[in-house]
């Protein structure tokens, strides 16, 4: 067993910051197979209020923990795509209850955040929207570099304006209005060409919170493109993704991955594990699940998956796409009951995040300021911020 400190918790270090022991656990292969593809992961939990960067450094596994109140959707960072005319997004966005983050790359400024030449990637919060409790969920970087989000409690996908909590784009044709009543509890959203392709939901009610009556079977995959149904007959699906030319779900409550056929809309199981599934990424052959134990709710009484809780998991579990066998997992065995979002950093084996919050997260704040040289041509060219004048 390994242990990790945070800095949430009822103990305490001298100097009154409080921390949060995490006791985890990983398989022997979990380290090896990140070194293999030269990435690491970014997970975040929704109940522990974290991003948790996992990576893997001179064969040992290096978690870092920073702050995010209610940590849900994480948008990564979207390298260009020539072939589909995207542009590079190098910035990852983190959605809270309120608010969406926005962490810039710090580009070679990375190898100088404390402890000096440990770091290839730095994230460096220097933005936020105030979107409002709008229940985010996934969000991923569109190729006209807008950010969609799911927004689960008015059920639809927006983007951002500067003079509106949310610029709604698409809703489901069941749903006859936009109303904060998560009426079909929309959550997962794939990207196809830099625009969003498909969707999750919980239910296609209408109603007022209307998905938990058929909570149990009543989970849909939509076409955004049409607004079909793709698929239907899940229990609680998640996190649709498009890899190597196939489709993927998570089907939260049956606790398995599956793989859908868009025209027919047959499945086909790919793989099951223990937990309740939420949060997938893909990298090359492997299929990253987050899994989560369950929460003492009625939203989860007679969810299959958690019939048996003492069986369940917290962690992430790598998935053989070529086997459908488990082959590493990483569990937190205590300090994180629940993960929201799993998200591979492709060509980052050793990230840190510089959250909002660097005392809490028990680092040294990071200082991003010109030379004095430059400010004059900064100012000048300046646009988008208001300037004070006295």
């Amino acid at each position: 067993m390994e242990h990790a400190h945070d800095g949430d918790s009822n103990s305490s270090r001298p100097g009154g910051t409080v921390v949060r022991e995490v006791n985890f656990r990983h398989s022997e292969k979990f380290v090896p197979i990140l070194e293999h593809l030269g990435c690491s992961l970014l997970v975040s939990t929704y109940a522990a209020g974290k991003v948790v960067s996992v990576a893997a450094s001179a064969g040992q596994l290096r978690l870092g923990f920073s702050n995010f109140q209610q940590a849900m959707g994480i948008a990564p960072p979207l390298p260009a795509a020539a072939e589909h005319g995207q542009p590079q997004c190098s910035s990852i966005a983190i959605g809270g209850p309120n608010l969406i983050w926005m962490l810039r790359d710090a580009g070679s400024l990375a190898s100088q955040v404390d402890p000096a030449g440990t770091y290839d990637r730095a994230y460096l919060a220097r933005e936020s929207f105030v979107t409002g409790n709008i229940h985010v969920h996934e969000m991923q970087w569109g190729a006209d570099g807008q950010l969609w989000i799911v927004n689960t409690l008015f059920s639809c996908l927006v983007t951002l304006h500067q003079e509106f909590n949310f610029l709604p784009r698409w809703k489901p044709p069941f749903i006859s209005e936009l109303a904060p009543q998560d009426r079909c509890h929309m959550n997962g959203l794939a990207m196809q060409a830099g625009k969003p392709k498909y969707v999750t939901a919980l239910g296609t009610s209408d109603a007022p919170r209307g998905w938990r009556t058929t909570k149990s079977d009543g989970g849909v995959l939509m076409d955004v493109d049409s607004g079909e149904i793709v698929a239907r007959g899940f229990c609680m699906p998640h996190s649709p993704r498009l890899h190597q030319g196939k489709l993927f779900v998570l089907d939260s409550g049956q606790g398995r991955l599956v793989c859908v056929d868009p025209a027919g809309g047959q499945v086909e199981q790919v793989a099951n594990y223990p937990g309740y599934g939420r949060g997938l990424a893909m990298h090359g052959q492997f299929a990253f699940v987050g899994m989560s134990r369950a929460r003492e709710s009625s939203v989860f009484g007679g969810v299959p998956i958690c019939s048996d809780a003492d069986a369940m998991r917290c962690g992430v579990v790598v998935i053989d796409l070529l086997s459908g066998q488990s082959v590493a997992f990483l569990e937190f065995e205590s300090g994180v009951e629940e993960l929201f979002d799993v998200q591979v950093l492709p060509q980052a084996k050793r990230p840190v995040i510089c959250g909002p919050y660097p005392r809490e997260d028990q680092q040294m704040p990071v200082w991003v300021v010109p030379p004095e040289s430059r400010v004059g041509d900064l100012v000048s060219r300046s646009s988008g911020l208001g300037v004070l004048r006295t």
